[in-house]
């Protein structure tokens, strides 16, 4: 039972992505935001700052779920949601106003929407929830607002998408950055059109997020409409195409497949620009204007939606530059193809919409200020209401429509499987990828050295002679040789008419081949408070490199960076790491100091680290979220792919070594009976609980109480042995360990049963 469970987790845990840890976005919880300002007349400044148009902020203390934060600035924000006669506004809270470092869980400001045009107060969470499958898209929850001790009301909170959602999602933040938005005077606009050299012409249309950039989006738009054939070069196509689908599958019309606003744009690593989806309270249909005409749309029109909208209309080069190619058309029918059948026609995002409504519905209910009606808000899921089309009544047709049409309906391709072999490549090696593939007249491996760099596009063969088997047999074949870091990839399929991906939602997710660098990160910390100090007795954050191998390696011409736009951001002078040893490194931007000091500092918020070797190819990478004060990041054991928080840091010296973890003792585990015949005594299943879960009281209340062949009435546990049946043992498993496969060994790194 227990090999197999850990198993299918391995199998899982294959697949990579971009996912981020929520926190204070968890959907299950509201957050309570408190704002308490000198003035009594804040609603009226407020409006006036608002007025002037120049964005300035009334500074306040703001209470964060209890959590005191001084000299915060407030302004009301919003476009058509702003309305001067309501009480509740949109706010944009900015944390970090006048203290850079001040800062909730990494978030320095806070997006919280007022729920307009959507009577539900659902579009957004459940629309984001959706996008975060395929892409980088925003976190968001809701969160109760009191603003000098009045209630004003229940607003959606909306994750930033600042220099901290770009470093969780692109390994950097210094890169061009814009926002589509509309400030100029009313009148036709091309959506991602090119106006000549000068920025001035693209001032009207786009905000400047960065310090710089005009050149780089100049660049690339001119690509895009006058030299399409290098368009990969400019832009993320994979994830461009899987926001058009988003944005037509959804309706969402107030979005750039429509009108020229509500999203960004980020040059990523590797000088390609990466949209990302942006304000989508009115997405399932609530923006019903189609645009440049202004023809307004019926509920039939909106469910009967055309999936390749503007592809033809000169004034959409966003579309009609993209949708024409007969390849990126396949990859966008089979990409909206898997958000259907994940999403819509398994009904998921209507369980997943009441889920939702339930945890918010007390909360509408006592609102004082909600622009909509609660009997609105409970129908409006199903049906109109208050002039605004049902949720369920749009999606359920449009899902079904979509899936008659002839595109949508032509046979794609179909994925036996995918495997490559050796599964742990030593750097150099040759690695074979194959993938068992059936009604496909091309297959494609696409796989990148990396997270930073593109994905490179290469043909699979079913010949014979690329490691395929027979020839003809339907398993197609190509090798690759392996860097000094992890290989991504994924598989294409084509046939004249479909396409089809594995895994589906590539490239946003992929498979991984652990390939371990001779050197290796190995160790962090991000918030050195009083774990270890540096030869001036200060302080600082600090990298550990670990050295795979057994003989000296000289680290000449090696490079360090928590930027992936500027991987050679630190070069390491003439040093060595020993055999199967350590080295540290400051990570203090203070390169005057004795020994080994780069030249920048981590982010305890999150950020990424890159390892570069003297060809400047990264050969070790690893992006990580919010750390504690004192509280490394590192691999246990060293040097292998399983990444563990230690409260007690080991700098310097194996992982694990100051007692990260008890190995669990198997001796009074009785197999005898088969794989369902375990039985734990109590010493066994105490030391289970203190050496292996993370949270063991939060695990425990996981358990249901009451289940067949475990008591605890008695206490935990009731007797000196408990008799635990597989399901139970599944039960324990699933509710208690954060991640049976990492915990489950022994502190060496061997599988303890």
């Amino acid at each position: 039972m227990m090999r197999k469970l850990l198993g299918l987790l391995a199998i899982c845990m294959a697949l990579g992505s971009t996912a981020a840890a929520q926190g204070f976005y968890d959907v299950d919880s509201i957050n309570i935001i408190e704002i308490v300002f000198v003035e009594s007349n804040w609603d009226q400044i407020l409006k006036d700052l608002y007025a002037a148009g120049n964005e300035e902020r009334l500074a306040g203390t703001a209470f964060i779920n209890g959590v005191e934060f001084d000299s915060v600035g407030v302004r009301y924000k919003g476009n058509s949601s702003y309305n001067p006669t309501q009480v509740k506004n949109p706010l944009n809270i900015k944390l970090d106003y006048v203290h850079d470092d001040q800062l909730y869980e990494g978030y320095g400001t806070l997006k919280l929407s007022n729920g307009f045009k959507d009577p539900s107060l659902m579009r957004e969470v459940l629309s984001y929830e959706v996008a975060r499958k395929y892409m980088p898209a925003g976190l968001a929850n809701y969160a109760n607002v009191h603003i000098n001790g009045e209630y004003i009301g229940l607003y959606t909170s909306v994750q930033d998408m600042d220099k901290f959602f770009m470093r969780t999602h692109f390994q950097g933040d210094e890169n061009a950055c814009f926002k589509g938005e509309l400030t100029g005077p009313p009148g036709p606009v091309t959506v991602w059109g090119y106006y000549g050299p000068d920025w001035a012409d693209y001032y009207w249309y786009y905000e400047l997020e960065s310090d710089s950039g005009w050149a780089d989006l100049i660049e690339f738009l001119d690509t895009l409409n006058n030299n399409t054939n290098a368009i990969e070069d400019v832009l993320d196509v994979d994830r461009h195409l899987w926001m058009l689908a988003f944005d037509n599958l959804l309706v969402n019309l107030d979005a750039p497949i429509n009108f020229a606003h509500n999203y960004y744009l980020y040059r990523d690593g590797s000088g390609r620009f990466n949209p990302i989806v942006w304000d989508l309270n009115e997405s399932f249909g609530a923006f019903d204007v189609l645009l440049p005409d202004g023809v307004p749309l019926d509920l039939q029109a909106l469910r009967e939606l055309d999936p390749f909208l503007h592809s033809t209309h000169p004034g959409y080069p966003i579309v009609n530059k993209i949708l024409p190619d007969p390849t990126y058309r396949k990859m966008y029918i089979a990409h909206m193809k898997t958000m259907i059948q994940e999403n819509f026609a398994n009904s998921w995002y209507e369980t997943r919409a009441l889920g939702i409504q339930s945890i918010i519905t007390a909360d509408v209910q006592a609102d004082p200020n909600k622009l909509y009606s609660y009997s609105a808000f409970l129908d409006n899921v199903d049906i109109s209401a208050s002039g605004v089309v049902g949720i369920t009544e749009l999606m359920d047709d449009r899902a079904t429509f979509v899936m008659s049409l002839p595109d949508f309906l032509a046979t794609q391709p179909s994925f036996a499987g995918v495997a490559h072999t050796p599964s742990d490549p030593p750097p150099g090696s040759t690695v074979w990828f194959t993938a068992e593939v059936s009604n496909a007249n091309a297959v494609m491996l696409a796989y990148r050295h990396g997270s930073v760099s593109s994905f490179s596009k290469t043909a699979m063969f079913d010949d014979g002679s690329h490691n395929d088997g027979a020839a003809g047999d339907g398993l197609f074949g190509m090798s690759v040789l392996a860097g000094s870091s992890d290989i991504q990839y994924y598989v294409y399929a084509e046939n004249i008419d479909a396409a089809m991906f594995s895994p589906e939602r590539a490239e946003y997710e992929f498979y991984t081949v652990p390939v371990t660098a001779d050197v290796a990160i190995n160790e962090f910390m991000a918030d050195n408070e009083t774990t270890i100090a540096d030869q001036d007795d200060e302080y600082d954050d600090w990298i550990e490199l670990y050295n795979t191998t057994a003989s000296t390696i000289s680290l000449a011409g090696y490079y360090l960076s928590d930027d992936a736009g500027d991987p050679i951001q630190w070069m390491f002078p003439d040093t060595t790491i020993a055999a199967n040893g350590y080295l540290l490194i400051w990570t203090d931007n203070d390169e005057e100091q004795e020994g080994l000091h780069a030249n920048f500092k981590l982010s305890a918020n999150g950020e990424s680290i890159l390892l570069v070797d003297p060809s400047e190819a990264v050969i070790d990478e690893i992006a990580f979220g919010e750390q504690g004060a004192d509280t490394s990041y590192g691999r246990l054991p060293d040097g292998s792919d399983n990444w563990v928080s230690f409260d007690t840091p080991t700098p310097g010296v194996t992982n694990g070594s100051a007692g990260c973890c008890i190995p669990p003792t198997v001796g009074d585990l009785d197999q005898s009976g088969g794989e369902l015949g375990f039985n734990y005594d109590g010493s066994d299943l105490s030391l289970m609980i203190n050496g292996l879960f993370i949270n063991p009281t939060t695990g425990w209340d996981g358990v249901c109480w009451d289940e067949a062949d475990i008591d605890f009435s008695g206490g935990r546990p009731v007797t000196t042995t408990m008799a635990i049946d597989g399901a139970d043992l599944s039960l324990l498993i699933d509710a208690l360990f954060i991640a049976p496969l990492h915990y489950l060994k022994n502190c060496d790194g061997s599988d303890n049963w």
